[in-house]
């Protein structure tokens, strides 16, 4: 008991921020701007603590149940925290163009960021390395299909008729996730899995030797980590709202923040697949974390506006559409024969270095 209290060591903290957060929330929003954005970003650090260990029980889950269950576990764990943040942000301060925002900014952070990082230092390291194709071909046209549903045709669906849409969306975002589940893990399993005969060669000793992993305590934990989640959102939401205001900061900077937090675990997750050479979990994690991002996140979203009869603004901008259309053209060109380089990780890199740049533009 005490050894997993001590693993558990950065939930804990993060719970006893939660407990401490709302007693000193109204202490933190009336005593100054300073306090205010301070308070929001170690809220932040906190929920990150929270989402590591939620991160670290969903791949406990993955390792128990193999490819491709287990990067699936890993990705709607990171959406699940990214549905709670954003529910709950929209909830204390509805912005019509958070939830747009958060989706791209995921987009760009997952595919651009975390496949671009690893498939270069990974390249650097490995030189080639091999991966299933016919799961980036899947991912790629899902995403495409999902975000050009959901975020680019609303710009031409009259105001009068977004409720309507909206519900075409829910039910076309389930339709598509219902068939790629059953893809994923029925008979075109093999799609998402690439057969490494040596790394499992030398994981066998570890794992002969590796603690018993208990399913209850992980899937609990992991529940758990996402309540605590939930309840430090709800105040660093004010407070960051709070310390951000007037400063100039654009919009976009909240949206990259919820990305960033639900997708950290994710990156570290995908580094150190690629540094052991194993580019197929990379990719099940920055597609797979993109897909889920968008064909989960819409419906929930789109859900709550009906309830609440208050639309968001789905459709991105033209740079925000041109940027993601230059993402899934130059990612379809990379992942389409099995290997990737450093080479076109730098080209997503830099397409993700481009992303940043234009949001701290504010265009």
């Amino acid at each position: 008991m005490l050894t997993s209290l001590k693993q558990e060591k950065f939930m804990l903290l993060a719970l006893i921020a939660a407990i401490a957060a709302y007693p000193l929330e109204h202490w933190m929003l009336h005593s100054g701007q300073v306090v205010a954005l301070v308070a929001g970003l170690a809220l932040i650090g906190f929920i990150v603590m929270a989402s590591m260990r939620v991160a670290h029980h969903a791949e406990q889950l993955a390792e128990k149940v193999g490819d491709p269950y287990g990067t699936m576990i890993l990705t709607l764990a990171a959406v699940l925290v990214e549905v709670v943040i954003l529910a709950i942000m929209m909830s204390n301060e509805p912005s019509p163009t958070l939830v747009r925002d958060t989706i791209y900014s995921a987009v760009m952070l997952d595919i651009n960021g975390i496949l671009g990082l690893a498939a270069l230092m990974g390249g650097i390291k490995h030189g080639e390395q091999s991966y299933n194709d016919d799961s980036a071909r899947t991912y790629s046209v899902m995403i495409l299909t999902a975000m050009g549903v959901s975020m680019v045709v609303p710009e031409f669906i009259p105001e009068a008729d977004w409720k309507i849409y909206s519900a075409f969306t829910i039910g076309a975002m389930v339709v598509l996730y219902t068939l790629f589940l059953r893809m994923q893990v029925g008979p075109h399993s093999y799609f998402f899995s690439y057969s490494y005969p040596e790394k499992r060669r030398k994981k066998v000793p570890e794992e002969e030797h590796a603690p018993a992993v208990s399913l209850a305590f992980s899937i609990g934990t992991l529940v758990f980590g996402v309540i605590v989640i939930g309840a430090l959102a709800e105040v660093m939401s004010k407070t960051l709202d709070l310390g951000l205001e007037g400063t100039g900061a654009p919009p976009v900077v909240t949206a990259i923040v919820v990305a960033a937090i639900s997708a950290a675990p994710e990156i570290l997750t995908a580094l150190r697949a690629a540094l052991a050479n194993r580019m197929q979990s990379v990719v099940n994690i920055a597609l797979g974390a993109s897909l889920s991002t968008v064909i989960l996140t819409v419906p929930v979203m789109e859900a709550m506006a009906l309830y609440t009869g208050q639309p968001f603004q789905m459709a991105m901008t033209p740079v925000q559409t041109v940027m993601v259309f230059i993402t899934l053209i130059v990612s379809a060109i990379n992942l389409n024969d099995g290997e990737t380089n450093a080479i076109e990780g730098m080209t997503h890199f830099v397409l993700f270095a481009t992303f940043i740049m234009l949001s701290l533009l504010g265009v």
